[in-house]
């Protein structure tokens, strides 16, 4: 059974990479783990905010299904103090990796829920440092509950408000720390980094600041791909490099800016949609002497299917009790498999709790709404379906619906699908599982 270490950036793009085109950012690790193992071309995060796409990866199943995909007062993520989180109940895949003998951490942004039955620590880690929720969400006049950014250990508060120029050079140091401690045992560790982040400005440490070529984005990005050398290097030094498998993705796409920072190129759109620039992700994986070098696969996968591969390859299963979308990657990563279940099932694409858009095959259909929500602010438009070949056409720049009617409606019967397992906006699905609640929140300070 091997080690597992799930590097999860935030808002980084498609394009930020050497190894998916990026000229502006120099990323030899990323790209040398690309080199020795598998990249994906068409990796989706569940959702293009935050919480919904961790949410996704922790229980392997759709944000809307687990009732995360919008905070106690309709906002597209969860906010400090927030009433809501990730249910105690849920069986994550710490959960299910602790409960096999594996030793688990969680290093980095957890944003699943601030509350102490919403932690960490009570879904199945061993050892929790971090900040519990987006490195924006900091102290402010609109917002006087929110308290100083702290920085946890476990449970306690040990920095607020904490420098966010050395979040992830902290990460990195306390993750080789954690490796080093369980070189003996085998280990999870969920490395949801703080960076490129959702400010204005990405924040990195002094020794990398003014280094890119991307400004200060450039220079967070370029941070964290050092620091993905240094795991590198401290699995290497320590013989887990044949032990371990590494999978390095993205929360949600990168942001508009002006100007520009992040680049989501050949993509389009921005993160915090539904776009394919919001949701498809650059991913790679690696396991020497398992995963075969240099392995490019064009299936669709998600952040769902983390969940059953790990369960799977540690000798353990899902919870059989309760249905998970996920599914188990290792025919894809091992055997060579070039179908995909979304294909037949399609893959949903849901906006703070629409359905937005649906995908099979080669084929992404934008649905017809009479009130899309547009963003965040939930303002709505009226839009008109529109189908795309992403294979074909990967910039969606040729709409074809009038070409394809068939295609349109096969899509169009899978989101109804959907939405009778899963809802839409406030039509309830039979398949929905209910969130965490605390009726009266605390701030950590």
């Amino acid at each position: 059974m091997p080690n597992f270490i799930v590097v999860y950036l935030d808002n980084l793009g498609y394009g930020d990479l050497g190894c998916y085109g990026s000229t502006v950012h120099h990323t030899p690790n990323v790209d040398r783990m690309a080199a020795e193992g598998m990249r994906f071309t068409d990796f989706y995060s569940c959702s293009g905010v935050c919480t919904p796409s961790r949410a996704s990866l922790m229980t392997g199943c759709y944000p809307r299904r687990v009732n995360l995909h919008e905070n106690a007062d309709g906002f597209a993520v969860l906010r400090p103090v927030d009433r809501k989180g990730l249910n105690p109940d849920e069986v994550t895949v710490a959960r299910l990796l602790q409960d096999a003998g594996y030793a688990t951490a969680c290093i980095g942004k957890w944003h699943l829920g601030d509350q102490p039955p919403f932690l960490p620590t009570r879904h199945g880690f061993d050892y929790y440092f971090g900040i519990p929720y987006s490195d924006d969400m900091t102290a402010r006049p609109q917002f006087p509950e929110w308290p100083p950014l702290p920085l946890m250990r476990n449970e306690e508060v040990i920095d607020a408000p904490v420098d966010r120029d050395y979040l992830t050079k902290r990460y990195t140091e306390e993750t080789c720390r954690f490796i080093r401690e369980h070189k003996d045992e085998r280990f999870f560790i969920y490395l949801p980094h703080a960076m490129p982040g959702s400010t204005d400005r990405p924040f990195a440490s002094p020794e990398f600041q003014g280094k890119s070529a991307n400004g200060p984005y450039g220079d967070s990005v370029e941070e964290m791909d050092w620091s993905t050398g240094e795991i590198l290097r401290t699995l290497q030094e320590l013989g887990l490099d044949e032990d371990t498998l590494i999978i390095w993705t993205s929360d949600n796409g990168a942001t508009k800016q002006a100007p520009p920072q992040g680049s989501n190129a050949p993509l389009k759109g921005w993160g915090y949609d539904t776009s394919e620039g919001a949701m498809r992700m650059p991913c790679v994986m690696r396991w020497p002497g398992k995963i075969a070098a240099g392995q490019v696969c064009e299936q669709i996968t998600t952040t769902m299917d983390v969940l059953p591969t790990l369960a799977a390859l540690a000798g353990t299963a899902p919870p059989p009790d309760r249905p998970i979308d996920g599914h188990d990657l290792r025919p894809l990563l091992f055997e060579g498999a070039t179908t995909s279940p979304y294909d037949d099932e399609g893959f949903l694409y849901y906006f703070m709790g629409q359905l937005q858009a649906v995908r099979s095959g080669p084929w992404k259909l934008y649905l017809p709404l009479a009130g899309k929500l547009l963003g965040t602010s939930r303002k709505t438009a009226a839009v008109s379906a529109e189908l795309y070949n992403l294979r074909d056409d990967i910039g969606e720049e040729h709409e074809v619906s009038g070409e394809n009617p068939e295609v349109v409606q096969s899509l169009l019967a899978l989101a109804e699908r959907g939405r009778e397992e899963l809802g839409d906006l406030d039509r309830p699905g039979r398949g929905q599982r209910p969130a965490g609640w605390v009726e009266h929140p605390t701030p950590r300070k």
